[in-house]
Order: C-alpha cells, then structure tokens, then sequence
C-alpha cells in the first residue's frame, strides 16, 4: 500500500531504532498518530531538546549536557582508575552494579577495520593523554566478549603498559545460577581461562 508522503517519511524515520523493522514502525506510527497524539508532541520536544542539548563529556565521552558528565564532575569518584567500555549504557550498567566507584572512557564502539573504525574514532589519543596527565594506576577494560571487543582491550592493554599502568580484562564466564550444560563453548573457555583459586573453609 501507497502511504502519503509525510506518513512514508515518519515509518522511515523510526525504522533507524535498533530492532525496528517495518511492521514495529507502521505500529508505532498509526498509535502514535490514532491514541496518543499529545505523547507524540512530548516525545518530538523531548528527542529535539536532547539533540540541541546533549553532547560527550570532554573527559570521558559519555553523554553529557555540561562539559563534564556528572560521574567525572564527582569529587568522590576514584580518580586513578579508569574503566574503558564500548559504550553509554555499558557505563549505566556498571555503575549500576554498585561495586565500582572510579571514572570512565567511553570508546562508543570497538576496533574494526573493515567498518573503518580505528584508533582515532574511538578516541584512543583522548584516553593516552589521560593516561599521562592523571596518574592512572590501574586501566579496566570492560570491552565485550567478541572478535573485535578482545582486539580493542589487547590494544589499550598495549598502550597502558607502555606507560607502566596495570590494565585488567574484566571476567567473562558463566553467569550465577547457570547450569554448564546451556553454557556456549566460548564462554566455557573464557570462564576455564578465567578461574580464580579458591581458599575453603571446614
């Protein structure tokens, strides 16, 4: 079926969201324009206000309306640590686990040649020129357990210990309640390689 011009451009427009195909579009746009016209307005303010207003922390590259996002704008925050994530919602996921009180570097994605993704659009001279000027001690690469996120990690890790700064690879293994059996072979190997000793109590 033909839609109008302006109603083919807002189906269009929402499929560039991330798992949204062409039927989750024409869904959201016949609500949007059938049953909730006003949420429509509120969310048109709310997504042109965030485009004008939101941009990256120049320290870390998280989302921010300030120039420093609040996390590096925290006096209590370690300040010797750095975690290294892929992106913005692996901050809010850290953080959210509550055992990590130091600061950030948002890489908003990971190495990849053949998307032409290097150094330089991951901001790599950024975190070495934080590496020099803020005494690091130690660098947590929380970069994600695939091809391109351990090549990423590698590399930083490289580049940490040509300054003499510890680097760390957070650990990838199986989850708590997990049964062995449903485990994929690669995070078996990851979580094996992992292990840590264990001091028992009778």
């Amino acid at each position: 079926m033909k839609f109008t011009p302006h109603l083919q451009q807002l189906l269009s427009a929402l499929r560039c969201l991330p798992g949204v195909g062409p039927k989750s579009a024409q869904r959201m746009a016949f609500h949007l324009l059938d049953r909730d016209r006003e949420g429509a307005g509120e969310l048109v303010m709310a997504l042109s206000m965030a485009l004008e207003s939101i941009g990256q922390c120049e320290r870390c590259r998280m989302f921010a309306e300030q120039s420093l996002c609040p996390v590096c704008a925290d006096a209590k925050r370690d300040s010797l640590t750095i975690c290294v994530v892929e992106t913005p919602a692996d901050v809010i996921a850290v953080d959210e686990a509550g055992s990590y009180r130091g600061r950030y570097f948002v890489l908003m994605g990971r190495l990849s040649p053949l998307d032409g993704i290097g150094p330089d659009e991951l901001g790599i001279s950024l975190l070495e020129s934080r590496l020099t000027e803020e005494g690091i001690t130690e660098l947590i690469l929380a970069t994600s357990a695939t091809v391109e996120g351990e090549a990423t990690a590698s590399f930083i890790a490289g580049l940490a210990a040509k300054q003499g700064i510890r680097a760390s690879r957070i650990a990838h293994g199986v989850p708590m309640g997990g049964e062995l059996e449903y485990v994929d072979s690669n995070t078996l190997s990851l979580a094996l390689s992992a292990r840590t000793s264990i001091d028992p109590h009778y």
